[in-house]
């Protein structure tokens, strides 16, 4: 169990490293998801503990998304985020405080559409590797080489 937890970490701190802005965003959405649902399942198995550091973790990372906002350049986007993450947060702290896992399923399902929104903007964002063309087999090649086409003749 410790090796796998170490792996686990070792791969999130690459991933960290090597990530873009919006990238970033995309980990910590998925880490406070992932947070919520060690909530669920905390509140379900009464676990207190487990539940108040799943909570409070969660609430880090959207105190961290929070920090984050530029109001100067993001504008009425930057404030509708402020909002989101106040609502989550609030929700999180009555979800913990009524032990209710339906409440908390819910947040973990803004959360999860609010990520996908994220990782979609990547997609359209960040440039996509272009696919390598095959090369056609030598004998169906059709630049002219072979039988004296237009460019049969051409010379640089």
């Amino acid at each position: 169990m410790k090796n796998t937890l170490e792996a686990k970490l070792a791969y999130r701190e690459n991933a960290v490293r090597s990530a873009t802005p919006i990238e970033l965003v995309v980990i910590l959405f998925e880490a406070a998801i992932e947070d919520m649902r060690r909530a669920v399942s905390a509140i379900q198995t009464r676990d207190i503990e487990e539940r108040a550091a799943a909570v409070r973790h969660a609430m880090l990372i959207l105190q961290q998304l929070q920090g984050t906002l530029d109001f100067e350049r993001g504008g009425q986007v930057a404030k509708q985020f402020e909002q989101f993450y106040n609502l989550i947060r609030a929700k999180l702290l009555e979800s913990q405080l009524r032990n209710s896992p339906e409440l908390m399923s819910q947040q973990i399902q803004f959360m999860s559409e609010v990520r996908d929104c994220w990782a979609e903007a990547k997609k359209q964002i960040e440039p996509q590797p272009l696919p390598m063309p095959l090369a056609p087999p030598p004998e169906s090649r059709q630049d002219g080489l072979e039988d004296g086409g237009p460019t049969a003749g051409w010379s640089a």
